[in-house]
């Protein structure tokens, strides 16, 4: 599998070997801002892969700053900024995310593999288009969402599917709560449509599903995430999926957790063989809910 280098890979890279350059000279984010004439607020989200630089010159500025001298250092830093400046598929998207949303969409197009672990909904790169639209469309009037909000959310979610039908596809898997698939989202149809769905993903061979019965005593976890693996040695990402905030983070400690909490429910749930046989049964009771 080829490594995968976007945009917002690269924008990520830059921001940790800034922040490595900064700690080396011994300056808080602070005096390094002031000393290009910026906030601290601005270069901290610039080091931790949300915004980029927008000018070179601030790059430069820097450099300078960080005592940055050598040519093939200062070219590789320029290279990926200027790498990191190009725009993204999912960028007309951008005022319809939540906060930390466009940073983990552009890693999860990076990722060479996924955990997920969902257990209130089914997880949103599973979902058909009309289970997502209906969700959305729940929610509507308690979150005074618009039409145009829902449209775009849906059209952005059937987008993102791309990494799994793609020539290089991720290698993911799932883990859902038994209850997710039992909560009935735009009615019978729809719940049926869905679970056709997620058979037809999972008979792939890079997608496993695998389903913890709720009557079950294991463990679960309180909150859905979602864990990615790229190539290259860069390090994993995890992302927590709160109710109005995607929190996203590479820091060892957080991801050693997840991966203690994936691996506990992927030990109690059912499978991959039986998720077919659950899903016809759900199919079969569905009109009795």
């Amino acid at each position: 599998m080829a490594a995968r280098r976007g945009s917002t890979f690269r924008r990520r890279e830059l921001g940790k070997e800034l922040r490595r350059l900064r700690e080396r000279k011994g300056l808080t984010t602070k005096a390094a801002a002031e000393a290009i004439e910026s906030s601290e607020s601005k270069l901290n989200r610039v080091e931790s892969g949300h915004n980029q630089l927008p000018r070179v010159r601030d790059l430069e500025d820097l450099l300078v700053v960080y005592g940055v001298t050598d040519p093939a250092d200062r070219e590789h830093l320029l290279s990926l900024h200027r790498d990191s400046l190009s725009s993204d598929w999912y960028r007309p998207y951008k005022g319809f995310m939540p906060s930390g949303q466009l940073l983990y969409v552009g890693l999860e197009s990076e990722a060479s593999a996924m955990r997920a672990w969902h257990s209130q909904v089914v997880f949103g790169l599973l979902q058909t288009e009309n289970y997502a639209r209906a969700m959305f469309m729940t929610a509507k009037m308690v979150d005074e969402r618009t039409t145009e909000f829902i449209e775009s959310n849906v059209a952005l979610r059937m987008a993102r599917k791309r990494v799994i039908h793609g020539d290089d596809p991720v290698e993911l898997r799932v883990i859902l709560d038994e209850g997710a698939l039992r909560r009935v989202i735009g009615g019978p149809d729809i719940m049926r449509e869905q679970y056709e769905e997620i058979e037809k993903l999972a008979s792939l061979d890079h997608v496993s599903v695998q389903i913890l019965p709720q009557a079950l005593s294991t463990y679960r976890a309180p909150e859905n995430f979602v864990m990615l693996d790229f190539d290259a040695g860069f390090e994993p990402v995890v992302m927590e999926d709160g109710s109005s905030v995607l929190a996203v983070t590479d820091k060892p400690r957080e991801v050693w957790k997840y991966t203690r909490k994936f691996d506990a429910m992927r030990e109690g749930a059912l499978a991959p063989a039986k998720t077919a046989d659950v899903l016809h049964r759900l199919a079969r009771e569905i009109d009795d809910y």
